[in-house]
């Protein structure tokens, strides 16, 4: 698993969300939201294709 990936799962796996600000073809920047209040904690920028995978599942989960 990619450090990014990982570091995405461990927010996930904390009860936190997150949210899609920005999505090209090519990369991804999610705000990391605290699981409390949504207040936004940290952002992950990435072109890693394990986290775009993965928020193409969550993306399709959702509809």
């Amino acid at each position: 698993m990619s450090e990014a990936l990982e570091r995405l799962r461990r927010w996930e796996e904390s009860g936190a969300t997150w949210r899609v600000l920005v999505r090209t073809p090519e990369s991804v920047e999610i705000a990391l939201l605290s699981c409390d209040a949504g207040e936004e904690m940290d952002r992950l920028r990435t072109a890693d294709p394990a986290v775009l995978d993965h928020v193409d599942a969550r993306e399709h989960d959702e509809e």
